[in-house]
């Protein structure tokens, strides 16, 4: 008999529009997904387009499972008012609580969270992360706000945070499941 044993979840966050992200931001975005799904982790994104989009893509691509939460209350919401895709998940959770609302909660549903280039929302998710003290990765050279974070860590006297910082998306990942185990004594597995 099999025993079930918990998955990492790994959220990650990133520009919607990607505009002001780096040119192959999505190719970067998909090799997250992808690395993530290789190392048997669970990739937990906003249910959104843009970067977060092919970095489930590359996850569900790749048999990961993706999991992704909605600002919108239904289904029909999520599809028709916040124009949003269903593709490449295996669940959406619609959570009815807006942007601001599944941002909280986005982040709280994983073990820690992988920001990629970015805007208003990510540096949003970024700072949540921070102040809950889990661990994160930054895909560095990634543009947006990510270009920010670094300024924006040290300017707040906060500390250094438990963040990564990493332009590869394979060690960046790596380095992420390391530091989630060795936060979680190595409750979890992957």
């Amino acid at each position: 008999m099999a025993i079930w044993e918990p998955k990492i979840k790994i959220v990650v966050s990133g520009a919607a529009d990607s505009s002001p992200c780096v040119e192959n931001v999505h190719d970067l975005a998909y090799a997250v997904g992808q690395e993530i799904a290789k190392q048997g982790c669970v990739l937990i994104d906003g249910a959104t387009t843009g970067v977060p989009l092919w970095a489930a893509k590359g996850a569900f691509e790749n048999n990961g499972f993706v999991v992704g939460l909605s600002p919108a209350r239904t289904r029909r919401e999520h599809l028709n008012v916040y124009k949003l895709p269903e593709d490449y998940h295996h669940l959406i959770i619609y959570t009815g609580f807006f942007y601001s609302g599944r941002n909280l909660l986005l982040t709280r549903t994983g073990d820690g969270g992988i920001f990629i280039c970015g805007r208003m929302g990510t540096l949003n998710e970024f700072t949540i992360t921070f102040e809950d003290d889990k661990p994160m990765g930054v895909l560095a050279g990634s543009g947006g706000t990510e270009s920010l974070m670094d300024d924006i860590v040290r300017e707040a006297h906060r500390g250094p945070g438990k963040i990564i910082w990493e332009a590869e998306p394979k060690v960046l990942v790596e380095k992420m499941i390391e530091l989630i185990k060795k936060e979680n004594d190595g409750e979890l597995s992957h």
